[in-house]
Protein backbone atom coordinates (compact mmCIF):
# COMPACT_ATOMS: atom_id res chain seq x y z
CA UNK A 1 0.00 0.00 0.00
CA UNK A 2 1.28 3.48 -0.78
CA UNK A 3 0.37 6.92 0.46
CA UNK A 4 -0.18 9.80 -1.95
CA UNK A 5 -0.12 13.29 -0.47
CA UNK A 6 -2.60 15.58 -2.23
CA UNK A 7 -0.55 18.66 -1.41
CA UNK A 8 2.55 20.50 -2.54
CA UNK A 9 3.19 21.74 1.01
CA UNK A 10 6.84 21.22 1.87
CA UNK A 11 5.92 21.32 5.56
CA UNK A 12 3.52 18.39 5.28
CA UNK A 13 6.11 16.47 3.29
CA UNK A 14 8.72 17.18 5.99
CA UNK A 15 6.39 15.91 8.73
CA UNK A 16 5.68 12.65 6.91
CA UNK A 17 9.35 12.14 6.03
CA UNK A 18 10.51 12.77 9.60
CA UNK A 19 7.90 10.26 10.84
CA UNK A 20 9.26 7.60 8.48
CA UNK A 21 6.10 7.46 6.38
CA UNK A 22 6.86 6.90 2.69
CA UNK A 23 4.68 8.80 0.26
CA UNK A 24 4.41 10.32 -3.18
CA UNK A 25 3.09 13.77 -4.02
CA UNK A 26 0.26 14.57 -6.41
CA UNK A 27 -1.02 18.10 -5.85
CA UNK A 28 -4.70 18.91 -5.93
CA UNK A 29 -5.99 21.99 -7.70
CA UNK A 30 -9.20 23.09 -6.04
CA UNK A 31 -11.02 26.32 -5.24
CA UNK A 32 -10.07 27.13 -1.64
CA UNK A 33 -12.50 30.03 -1.22
CA UNK A 34 -14.33 30.03 2.11
CA UNK A 35 -18.05 29.27 2.13
CA UNK A 36 -19.95 32.09 3.89
CA UNK A 37 -21.49 31.13 7.21
CA UNK A 38 -19.32 28.04 7.76
CA UNK A 39 -16.91 27.57 10.66
CA UNK A 40 -13.14 27.35 10.21
CA UNK A 41 -13.34 23.68 11.30
CA UNK A 42 -15.90 22.98 8.58
CA UNK A 43 -13.72 24.79 6.04
CA UNK A 44 -10.55 22.78 6.68
CA UNK A 45 -12.46 19.49 6.73
CA UNK A 46 -14.24 20.38 3.47
CA UNK A 47 -11.02 21.45 1.74
CA UNK A 48 -9.05 18.42 2.95
CA UNK A 49 -11.77 16.16 1.60
CA UNK A 50 -11.97 18.07 -1.71
CA UNK A 51 -8.19 17.71 -2.18
CA UNK A 52 -8.28 13.96 -1.46
CA UNK A 53 -11.26 13.45 -3.79
CA UNK A 54 -9.58 15.45 -6.57
CA UNK A 55 -6.47 13.27 -6.50
CA UNK A 56 -8.50 10.06 -6.14
CA UNK A 57 -10.36 11.01 -9.35
CA UNK A 58 -7.06 11.77 -11.10
CA UNK A 59 -5.46 8.44 -10.09
CA UNK A 60 -8.16 5.73 -10.27
CA UNK A 61 -5.55 3.21 -11.49
CA UNK A 62 -3.65 3.48 -8.17
CA UNK A 63 -5.73 0.67 -6.61
CA UNK A 64 -3.26 0.02 -3.79
CA UNK A 65 -3.05 3.62 -2.62
CA UNK A 66 -4.42 5.86 0.10
CA UNK A 67 -4.83 9.54 -0.72
CA UNK A 68 -4.18 12.14 2.01
CA UNK A 69 -5.68 15.59 1.70
CA UNK A 70 -5.08 18.27 4.33
CA UNK A 71 -5.75 21.93 5.00
CA UNK A 72 -4.73 24.29 7.81
CA UNK A 73 -6.00 27.68 8.96
CA UNK A 74 -5.04 30.16 11.65
CA UNK A 75 -8.02 31.58 13.55
CA UNK A 76 -8.03 34.73 15.71
CA UNK A 77 -11.25 35.83 17.36
CA UNK A 78 -13.23 33.66 14.94
CA UNK A 79 -11.57 35.26 11.89
CA UNK A 80 -9.48 33.15 9.51
CA UNK A 81 -6.03 34.56 8.84
CA UNK A 82 -4.95 33.10 5.51
CA UNK A 83 -1.67 33.51 3.69
CA UNK A 84 -0.61 37.15 3.50
CA UNK A 85 -0.97 38.86 0.13
CA UNK A 86 2.27 40.80 0.61
CA UNK A 87 4.67 42.11 3.26
CA UNK A 88 2.26 44.78 4.47
CA UNK A 89 -0.45 42.17 4.97
CA UNK A 90 2.02 39.94 6.85
CA UNK A 91 2.91 42.83 9.17
CA UNK A 92 -0.77 43.51 9.85
CA UNK A 93 -1.43 39.83 10.69
CA UNK A 94 1.55 39.57 13.01
CA UNK A 95 0.54 42.75 14.82
CA UNK A 96 -2.90 41.21 15.42
CA UNK A 97 -1.38 37.95 16.70
CA UNK A 98 1.28 39.39 19.00
CA UNK A 99 0.71 39.05 22.74
CA UNK A 100 -2.43 37.00 22.05
CA UNK A 101 -3.71 33.45 21.88
CA UNK A 102 -5.08 32.05 18.64
CA UNK A 103 -6.03 28.65 17.25
CA UNK A 104 -4.61 26.58 14.43
CA UNK A 105 -7.06 24.10 12.93
CA UNK A 106 -6.01 21.38 10.48
CA UNK A 107 -8.34 19.03 8.67
CA UNK A 108 -7.32 15.79 7.01
CA UNK A 109 -9.05 13.29 4.76
CA UNK A 110 -7.90 9.82 3.73
CA UNK A 111 -9.41 7.84 0.85
CA UNK A 112 -8.42 4.24 0.10
CA UNK A 113 -8.83 4.04 -3.68
CA UNK A 114 -9.44 0.28 -3.88
CA UNK A 115 -12.81 0.43 -2.13
CA UNK A 116 -13.44 4.12 -1.42
CA UNK A 117 -13.09 3.65 2.35
CA UNK A 118 -12.53 6.93 4.15
CA UNK A 119 -11.20 8.27 7.41
CA UNK A 120 -11.16 11.97 8.18
CA UNK A 121 -11.03 14.46 10.99
CA UNK A 122 -9.52 17.66 12.29
CA UNK A 123 -7.46 18.90 15.20
CA UNK A 124 -7.11 22.25 16.97
CA UNK A 125 -4.06 23.62 18.76
CA UNK A 126 -4.01 26.77 20.86
CA UNK A 127 -0.95 28.98 20.23
CA UNK A 128 0.34 31.93 22.24
CA UNK A 129 2.47 34.65 20.66
CA UNK A 130 4.77 36.82 22.76
CA UNK A 131 4.58 40.61 22.67
CA UNK A 132 6.68 41.22 19.55
CA UNK A 133 7.80 44.80 19.09
CA UNK A 134 7.15 46.62 15.83
CA UNK A 135 10.86 46.30 15.11
CA UNK A 136 10.73 42.52 15.63
CA UNK A 137 7.68 42.26 13.38
CA UNK A 138 9.40 44.27 10.64
CA UNK A 139 12.63 42.24 10.94
CA UNK A 140 10.72 38.96 10.79
CA UNK A 141 8.75 40.03 7.72
CA UNK A 142 12.01 41.06 6.00
CA UNK A 143 13.23 37.45 6.26
CA UNK A 144 10.48 36.43 3.82
CA UNK A 145 9.41 33.52 6.03
CA UNK A 146 5.88 34.86 6.71
CA UNK A 147 4.94 34.92 3.02
CA UNK A 148 3.07 31.83 1.89
CA UNK A 149 2.24 30.81 5.49
CA UNK A 150 -1.22 30.86 7.05
CA UNK A 151 -1.23 33.54 9.74
CA UNK A 152 2.07 34.89 8.38
CA UNK A 153 4.33 32.67 10.50
CA UNK A 154 6.10 29.32 10.63
CA UNK A 155 6.39 27.87 14.14
CA UNK A 156 9.14 25.52 12.95
CA UNK A 157 11.21 28.44 11.71
CA UNK A 158 12.26 31.83 12.99
CA UNK A 159 8.81 32.53 14.45
CA UNK A 160 9.37 29.77 17.01
CA UNK A 161 11.31 32.26 19.14
CA UNK A 162 8.10 34.28 19.60
CA UNK A 163 5.86 31.36 20.60
CA UNK A 164 6.34 30.57 24.30
CA UNK A 165 3.47 28.11 24.58
CA UNK A 166 1.10 25.86 22.71
CA UNK A 167 -1.67 23.58 23.93
CA UNK A 168 -2.15 20.65 21.57
CA UNK A 169 -0.28 19.02 18.73
CA UNK A 170 2.84 20.86 17.53
CA UNK A 171 2.68 19.13 14.13
CA UNK A 172 -0.86 20.43 13.71
CA UNK A 173 0.52 23.97 13.83
CA UNK A 174 3.10 23.05 11.18
CA UNK A 175 0.31 21.72 8.94
CA UNK A 176 -0.60 18.09 9.71
CA UNK A 177 -1.89 16.52 12.95
CA UNK A 178 0.54 13.61 12.71
CA UNK A 179 -0.76 11.34 15.49
CA UNK A 180 -4.38 11.72 14.33
CA UNK A 181 -3.38 11.01 10.72
CA UNK A 182 -1.35 7.95 11.81
CA UNK A 183 -4.35 6.54 13.71
CA UNK A 184 -6.60 7.16 10.70
CA UNK A 185 -4.09 5.53 8.34
CA UNK A 186 -3.76 2.42 10.46
CA UNK A 187 -7.57 2.32 10.67
CA UNK A 188 -7.55 1.93 6.89
CA UNK A 189 -5.11 -0.98 7.05
CA UNK A 190 -1.80 0.85 6.83
CA UNK A 191 0.93 -1.36 8.33
CA UNK A 192 1.87 -0.29 11.87
CA UNK A 193 5.53 -1.32 11.68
Amino acid sequence: MKLILASASPRRAEILTAAGIRFEIHSARIDESPVPGKTPKHMVERLANAKAEYVARELPHERDAVILGADTVVVLDGQILGKPRDSADARAMLRKLRDREHQVISGFSLIRIADGARNAGSDMTRVWFSAMTDREVDAYVLTGEPLGKAGAYAIQGLAGRYIPRIDGCYFNVVGLPLARVWQALTGLGWPRA
